[in-house]
């Protein structure tokens, strides 16, 4: 059974990312997290992640379909 909560650190793992861009996201909250216990340790909610990863998908289909690749982009 996977964890519920997942460190900022497997995250950026998970993405691909580094563990300063995933603590931006974070705090910027374009990526739900909460921070827990006496040190304020972050912790992102596996599903809020996933929710997240359909977001951009989501996303980045509506930034294709408006930016069209063009025959120079194509090269």
């Amino acid at each position: 059974m996977e964890a519920r909560f997942m460190l900022l650190s497997d995250v950026a793992a998970e993405l691909n990312v580094s563990d300063s861009q995933v603590y931006h996201m974070v705090r910027s909250g374009e990526l739900p997290a909460i921070k827990i216990g006496g040190r304020g340790q972050w912790r992102v909610e596996r599903a809020k992640l996933e929710e997240y990863i359909e977001r951009k998908y989501t996303e980045t289909a509506a930034w294709v379909h408006e930016n069209p690749l063009t025959e120079r982009d194509a090269d």
